[in-house]
């Protein structure tokens, strides 16, 4: 699975990477993606932060 982040969405609220240490890390005051493809095991897991995701900025496909 792949994962992205509307940068220009983010708030930087930190939910993504509290949750998801492993997929999401901040970048000064916005969070972005440490990789682009999900690692094995941590799909579901990442679908549910980014339905947890205030502003819905978090695209898993």
């Amino acid at each position: 699975m792949k994962v992205s982040i509307d940068k220009e969405a983010c708030i930087g609220c930190g939910l993504c990477v509290s949750e998801q240490p492993d997929i999401f890390e901040m970048d000064a005051d916005k969070a972005v993606v440490k990789s682009g493809t999900v690692p094995a095991g941590k799909e579901e897991g990442c679908k549910a932060t980014a339905g947890n995701c205030p502003v819905s900025c978090i695209i898993c496909e």
